[in-house]
């Protein structure tokens, strides 16, 4: 998202101005002969974005000066900063505590079950005494995830006490996120869900939640949840669909998300739809792209539109795609890769719309997390829903060499 959504701002005819604590980060991220498409903005700024009350002491300093319409982030760490600075400057968005609801996955639990919203029993946990209580209560299998991270990151099944105790002194030993922050220090346990993954993306603006449509989903690589694909339309019957995306708005209304694009995930469980979270944003891992080949909305500039007090056309359009679909590729365990072969091809194939893997040299984590991926394989389909099947094929025929 951060490099879709500079590009989106500016075609939509806005500019902007970026904000960051840490701006070698950008020009470390960027390729060699390109720069990180966020350093296209008018003013590159410094702030220490982790320090609200300094943050929105100098943003209104900024406003005074530059006179901003919106305020967004593509970073999902940030988003109950920009919903504070949003509401201090008078500008669009949704209030501070549902975004702060949503972004807490205690919290959103809490709230939905509160509002009848069908999801997983589930108990939130701060001490290890807590935890072996809960976890009786709840059976095992279970599930065990932070409250505050994303990418699936510490998200693991365990069957026992003794991995419970592994994954709760795992999350013990990461006090602070991928941004500097500090941590909340509760551990969710959840009940295990068990059916298809599937997600939906809504827009909502002035009291109306707008389903744009489903995707579907794939896991791999038990006991974590990483996610090794997305496919959109889901191949879903119309009564199915119609009940997920009702579950999903329903989740989206109880949060207070009433203004801004939303991905919720569910569970196709054998009782029916059962919510696994609401991200009060677009989707990553390019879902974004791959609705927008299928319906022609472009998700990303809805957000920024919405973010400017604008309300964007969401018709679809025919864009002759019938479903589009993403393959990640994903390490076998951690090292330092030598090769990614059998890539010879895919940029000739003519339903392969994007594809990249690593380079020689890179160091790979174990795949716990989406933060591992070593390439993807973007695929359309013109005559169906064939799109995910291809997108797997090509993956799978795509083979990692590592150092010895």
């Amino acid at each position: 998202m951060s490099t879709l959504l500079p590009r989106a701002i500016l075609d939509a005819g806005h500019r902007f101005t970026f904000l960051t604590r840490d701006l070698h980060h950008y020009l470390r991220a960027a390729p060699s002969a390109r720069s990180h498409p966020l350093l296209a903005a008018d003013n590159v700024l410094t702030a220490e974005t982790n320090d609200l009350p300094a943050l929105l002491s100098q943003v209104e300093r900024l406003h005074d000066a530059l006179g901003f319409d919106g305020v967004l982030s593509s970073c999902d760490y940030y988003l109950p900063a920009v919903a504070e600075v949003a509401a201090r400057l008078g500008l669009p968005g949704p209030s501070p505590e549902a975004v702060r609801r949503a972004c807490r996955k205690d919290l959103t639990r809490a709230t939905l079950q509160d509002a009848g919203v069908p999801g997983p029993r589930f108990a939130p946990v701060s001490s290890w005494e807590e935890a072996v209580r809960a976890a009786a209560d709840l059976g095992y299998p279970l599930v065990v995830k932070p409250v505050d991270l994303c990418a699936g990151m510490y998200v693991r099944k365990v069957h026992d006490p003794a991995e419970l105790r592994t994954a709760f002194l795992a999350l013990g030993e990461f006090p602070v996120n991928a941004r500097g922050q500090l941590r909340t220090p509760v551990v969710l346990l959840e009940e295990l869900l068990t059916g298809p993954e599937v997600s939906v993306e809504t827009v909502s603006a002035d009291g109306d939640v707008h389903v744009v449509g489903v995707t579907g989903k794939s896991l791999a690589g038990e006991p974590w949840f990483v996610e090794s694909g997305h496919v959109f339309p889901a191949a879903l019957e119309a009564g199915l669909a119609g009940q997920v995306a009702r579950t999903a708005v329903a989740a989206v209304q109880a949060l207070g998300l009433d203004r801004g694009v939303a991905h919720t995930e569910l569970r196709l469980t054998p009782d029916g739809p059962a919510l696994i979270e609401v991200n009060p944003r677009p989707a990553g891992n390019r879902i974004t792209e791959l609705v927008r080949r299928v319906t022609g909305v472009d998700l990303p500039m809805v957000h920024a539109r919405l973010a400017a007090g604008q309300r964007p056309d969401l018709t679809p359009a025919d864009t002759g795609v019938r479903s589009a679909a993403i393959a990640f590729l994903l390490p076998e365990h951690a090292g330092r890769i030598a090769a990614v072969h059998g890539t010879d091809g895919l940029a000739a194939a003519p339903d392969v719309v994007d594809w990249s893997v690593k380079p020689a040299g890179h160091r790979t984590g174990e795949p716990t997390s989406n933060n591992h991926y070593l390439g993807h394989v973007m695929v359309t389909d013109t005559s169906g829903g064939g799109a995910g099947a291809r997108a797997q094929e090509l993956v799978a025929g795509l083979k990692v060499e590592y150092e010895r």
